[in-house]
């Protein structure tokens, strides 16, 4: 007797419970997965550091410390340089509010000798507020002591996976003893598009954080290299975190000038820089490796963002990929693996807007 098929409307709504139970376990397993995620990202990312320095005759768990080492330090020295720069900014917070004060009685003495308006208990709320208050001291520090934590243990899961990548690779063979060269295949590829995307991203970040470092310092902007840090740090979760990052450096800017001038320069000039990447950078050092259409990755960024916070808005999207390639190479699920890419058919008329205009002019 043969198994009847479900309906199409059955298939969906398991489909939708089996999604959101995934994400649910996600989400609550999250102490464990983002760790354990970043570490196999960062695993891909120092596999060939790693491989080179075993080529060179170093044992395998000294390759592998020599690499975790060596990326350590670079992140710490950043890491320093944020919290350095950020103590100083904080110190300076009740200077900030009192800058605030004066900008606003500006603003609404201009505005109401200009418009006639008289609201002195607006201004008064206004003037009331503690702009820059700490009341969520003890939750933020919670939350840094946790992601402290979290980050202590990536390293460790690096060094585990680095050095059982034999073992999980015999797993694989031993799961699929049938498809052992499509399995080998899937994990190359996955390993291609992770790699890609985090050298690229670190590639992309360091021209961000030079270009915004270099307008920064030479505009006289006192936390110049922790606004250029923050700045391409940000500049990781894509469409979101640019907006964030510019609005609060151009506020900072707006309270420590004098005119309206500088902060519409400093939009001016981050919006530039954003061009410059989206345009000329990223296509040239990430490239097509992780093929994936626009709203596939803001899809990525929220889910993400709901899931994991800011992890999950960096992290889904090379997952995305890497789900893209799974969809591709399992001929039931090539259509959806189609779903996510970037492949888009052609017009009909295979010509581009442009052409159109160019021959239509041509013709007059």
């Amino acid at each position: 007797m043969s198994e009847s098929k479900l309906h199409p409307l059955q298939f969906f709504a398991y489909a939708l419970i089996s999604i959101a139970l995934f994400l649910y376990l996600m989400n609550i397993g999250a102490f464990i997965l983002v760790p354990l995620v970043w570490g196999v990202f960062f695993a891909f990312a120092l596999y060939p550091v790693s491989k080179w320095l075993e080529s060179q005759l170093f044992p395998r768990s000294i390759a592998i410390a020599i690499s975790i080492v060596c990326v350590t330090a670079f992140g710490a020295a950043i890491v320093y340089i944020l919290v350095n720069q950020m103590v100083l900014l904080l110190s300076d917070i009740p200077e900030m509010n009192t800058l605030l004060q004066e900008k606003m009685d500006i603003y609404w003495a201009e505005l109401q000798t200009t418009f006639g308006i008289d609201n002195n208990l607006i201004r008064e709320k206004l003037q009331s507020i503690e702009w820059f208050a700490d009341g969520n001291l003890n939750e933020t520090l919670f939350n840094t002591g946790k992601s402290i934590t979290l980050i202590g243990i990536i390293p460790l899961y690096i060094f585990l996976l680095l050095y059982y990548r034999d073992f999980f690779v015999a797993f694989l063979l031993k799961v699929s003893s049938k498809r052992n060269e499509a399995i080998l295949k899937w994990v190359a590829d996955a390993g291609k598009v992770i790699h890609a995307y985090l050298i690229g991203m670190v590639k992309v970040t360091f021209f961000v954080a030079l270009l915004s470092g270099i307008y920064f310092y030479f505009f006289g902007i006192k936390y110049y290299l922790l606004f250029a840090l923050f700045i391409a740090i940000l500049n990781l979760i894509p469409y979101v975190g640019v907006a964030i990052s510019s609005i609060l450096v151009i506020f900072y800017v707006f309270l420590t000038s004098d005119t309206i001038f500088a902060p519409v320069l400093t939009l001016a000039v981050l919006w530039g820089i954003q061009l410059i990447e989206n345009n000329l950078i990223t296509p040239l050092v990430v490239g097509a490796k992780v093929k994936v259409n626009v709203l596939a990755v803001l899809l990525a960024v929220l889910i993400g963002g709901a899931v994991w916070g800011i992890s999950g808005m960096v992290l889904f999207i090379p997952m995305v990929g890497v789900l893209k390639i799974t969809f591709d190479s399992i001929p039931s699920l090539q259509p959806y693996g189609y779903l996510l890419g970037d492949d888009f058919p052609k017009p009909k008329n295979g010509q581009s807007f442009i052409k159109n205009i160019k021959e239509k002019w041509l013709k007059k």
